[in-house]
């Protein structure tokens, strides 16, 4: 593959990567920022744009700084942490722009400033650690006269590779006990020699280690096993519940499948508290051991706060909140509305959704599980009431092309339509722009450190 010497990094683009132009081709590169100088080695030829690698650095971008993260540039995790965080938010508002312009082919208005996080480090409030019976190896210690390169690992998944698995010893992301709590385990295991999940030979006992938090501190850990030991799993159960007392709610699941996929596992509560309570904006919401709740606990605060606004509620309407979850944006809108009716195709998260709302005496929501694309009908909407306001939050690939031809058939007067992949929100807000125009856009940064945002736009119904 041929190098291509001295190249310019000027612009950051899809996933986050750095973009180059050499003779009117687009190269991709992970992990570099705009001002870089490098060689790279072309390692794919795509139709439209080459795919490289870095071999040699010849200047250092003046914005870049020191990452925070020993595992910076193998763990995947934070891959902008040698960015500056405003410069951060600089590039994530252009991705929001350029989705929007490009592939929705919108006329929009002057986006909001970017809702920047409040923490850069510490903010998440879930961690999933994976067990693999042999770690990832760096390139240094590949090539280095280590004796102990064939230990085990608690960590994250290397990008790419379902497989493998990088040994954490550190990380920002995540409040006490998170790191005392994963190091722990990991030595009660080598202790107790408990053996560590292969998930290409299906063997092993120790699989994944799930630590939740809250706000006011309160911690739920969710123990993951391949094998349904139970001297062994009381024994780990015990030894946590032991060691940190700020455990209040402790579970453990016995997954056997070949994936480590919990939706379709049954948590067995083992000690404590069956479920967190998280406070927010006056409201408490319940949070079980496969609850969806963002990860980011007061920049979720002030992306519900937007969505609010933008709804524009007057008490009057009958709002929709289309992928609802469990209900958070439902519930906390529902002061403002008339009646909320939330959509979700989760059942579990549905009935937390109705919890959600029981246990905040909130009795103007209704929720429905089921697939969005069979509810909404003519029928329902006879039953439950034609929306005013249509609030949608869907997942990274967006709405199905029948749910958009629904809410443009349902004619509300307005959307207000949230995304964590601001370019299917482009490509889903194209083909209603025949019916509905962009009046505000509102980017809030969920997750620091990564090229992911999260973007409201607000569209209204055209004036025939």
């Amino acid at each position: 593959m041929p190098l291509l010497e001295k190249v310019i990094i000027t612009d950051i683009g899809a996933e986050g990567n750095a973009i180059a132009r050499i003779d009117n081709q687009v190269i991709f590169v992970p992990m570099l920022i705009p001002g870089d100088v490098v060689d790279i080695r072309v390692r794919k030829k795509r139709r439209k744009y080459l795919e490289g690698t870095v071999v040699r650095f010849h200047e250092y971008s003046p914005d870049r700084i020191t990452p925070r993260c020993a595992h910076f540039g193998v763990c995947g995790g934070c891959k902008w942490q040698h960015l500056p965080y405003v410069k951060q938010l600089f590039w994530k508002e252009k991705q929001v722009k350029d989705n929007l312009t490009r592939i929705g082919r919108l006329d929009i208005p002057v986006l909001n400033p970017v809702i920047g996080s409040s923490e850069v480090f510490l903010y998440r409030n879930k961690l999933e650690f994976t067990f693999s019976d042999k770690r990832w190896l760096t390139r240094e210690e590949m090539i280095s006269d280590n004796s102990n390169l064939n230990e085990d690992a608690l960590g994250f998944h290397i990008p790419g590779l379902f497989d493998k698995v990088l040994d954490i010893r550190e990380c920002h992301l995540q409040p006490e006990p998170s790191n005392s709590i994963r190091d722990a385990v990991r030595r009660y295991a080598h202790r107790k020699s408990l053996p560590f999940f292969n998930l290409r030979q299906q063997t092993g006992f120790l699989r994944n280690l799930i630590i939740r938090n809250t706000s006011s501190g309160k911690v739920m850990v969710i123990a993951v096993f391949f094998l349904d030991e139970k001297e062994r799993i009381n024994g780990l159960m015990d030894f946590l519940a032991e060691e940190f007392p700020q455990i209040s709610s402790l579970f453990y699941i016995i997954n056997t499948k070949q994936n480590d996929s919990l939706a379709d596992q049954v948590p067995i509560h083992y000690k404590g508290d069956d479920h967190l309570l998280e406070e927010m904006g006056g409201l408490r919401f319940r949070i079980g051991p496969k609850s969806f709740y963002q990860t980011n606990t007061k920049q979720a605060f002030r992306l519900y706060n937007s969505v609010k606004e933008f709804a524009g509620l007057e008490g009057s309407e009958v709002v929709y909140d289309l992928y609802t979850g469990t209900g958070t944006i439902a519930n906390f809108v529902a002061d403002s509305a008339r009646k909320v009716i939330g959509i979700e195709y989760i059942d579990d998260a549905v009935k937390d959704a109705m919890i959600n709302s029981e246990i905040n005496g909130i009795i103007n929501t209704r929720f429905f599980a089921g697939d969005i694309r069979s509810l909404l009908s003519e029928k329902f909407f006879l039953e439950n009431g034609g929306p005013d306001v249509i609030i949608t939050d869907p997942p990274r690939a967006g709405m199905h092309e029948d749910v958009v031809r629904q809410i443009i058939k349902a004619s509300p007067s307005r959307i207000v339509y949230v995304s964590c992949n601001p370019a299917t929100q482009a490509r889903d807000a194209g083909m209603m722009s025949d019916h509905y125009i962009v009046k505000r856009v509102q980017p809030v940064d969920m997750f620091p450190h990564t090229h992911h945002i999260e973007n409201i736009i607000l569209l209204e119904r055209k004036v025939s």
